[in-house]
């Protein structure tokens, strides 16, 4: 009798239960190498060795070349806990029938989910602290305070049209042809919206383009949000990535609705 008083309520069971499953999905990645290493790594490498190669050499778009593309690498950086967080691993719990399997576990319904999110919110946090450390101490950046608050939260919440987008695909195709296809994704779309590069020298037909890509809208606020110029209003971007979130959450859903 005294045992069962003593259990916790219900709301706390709960609410434990998303706590545990989102932190072991963090530990679960992190602890994958073929995940961990290029979502930190990469984006910290091509910073080193674009933007501080370029730092001593004028401008890009009105603003110093090292603020430029620490903007515009971020917002590289946490696409990827996004759509390999959940295009490669959905895929893989699929083939595994984890899902089928949850189905019948007393689990809210809602924490894998939630737990997969958690999950690429951590990891694009880990992106932009260690972009900025590298852009704060080798890059020589100084921004205000209030501009490096607010990169750091476009770029948390940005990672959330990318974790809809990964579980789309994730819902769409096998453990074997995920990876592959989410980098027909991923990385065609960073070059396309002028994460890499600045749209300028791209070919006009691909500049004009640029805007029907989520990862532009990102790296545009990214951009607004360092005090550089940015192309179109900042609430249509959070409308546009706010409606691809939506959208291929829809698509997802219904994908995965239909076992």
């Amino acid at each position: 009798m005294n045992a069962v008083a003593a259990l916790p309520g219900p709301p706390f069971n709960v609410l434990r239960c998303y706590l545990l499953e989102a932190k072991h999905e963090f530990l679960r990645l992190l602890r994958t190498p073929m995940f961990c290493i290029p979502t930190l790594v990469f984006p910290a490498s091509f910073y080193l060795m674009f933007a501080l190669t370029l730092s001593r050499g004028g401008t890009t778009g009105g603003a110093s070349p090292s603020v430029h593309m620490l903007a515009s690498y971020g917002a590289f950086g946490v696409m990827a806990p996004g759509l390999f967080g959940f295009g490669v691993s959905v895929a893989v719990d699929r083939d595994r029938g984890w899902l089928r399997l949850r189905q019948a576990l007393p689990m809210p319904t809602g924490s894998y989910l939630v737990a997969k999110l958690v999950m690429a919110m951590l990891f694009a946090a880990l992106v932009a602290t260690l972009l900025s450390t590298l852009a704060l101490t080798l890059g020589g950046v100084r921004l205000p305070l209030s501009a490096w608050a607010s990169l750091f939260a476009v770029e948390v919440f940005g990672v959330l049209p990318f974790c809809a987008i990964g579980l789309w695909i994730g819902s769409l195709v096998n453990a074997q042809a995920a990876p592959a296809i989410v980098n027909l994704v991923y990385l065609p779309m960073s070059f396309l919206s002028g994460l890499w590069m600045p749209l300028s020298m791209l070919p006009a037909v691909l500049r004009d383009a640029a805007p029907v890509w989520p990862a532009y809208r990102l790296g545009q606020l990214a951009q607004a949000a360092v005090g550089n110029p940015s192309n179109g209003a900042l609430l249509v971007h959070v409308g546009v990535l706010a409606g691809v979130t939506l959208g291929f959450l829809a698509l997802a859903r219904r994908r995965l609705a239909r076992g």
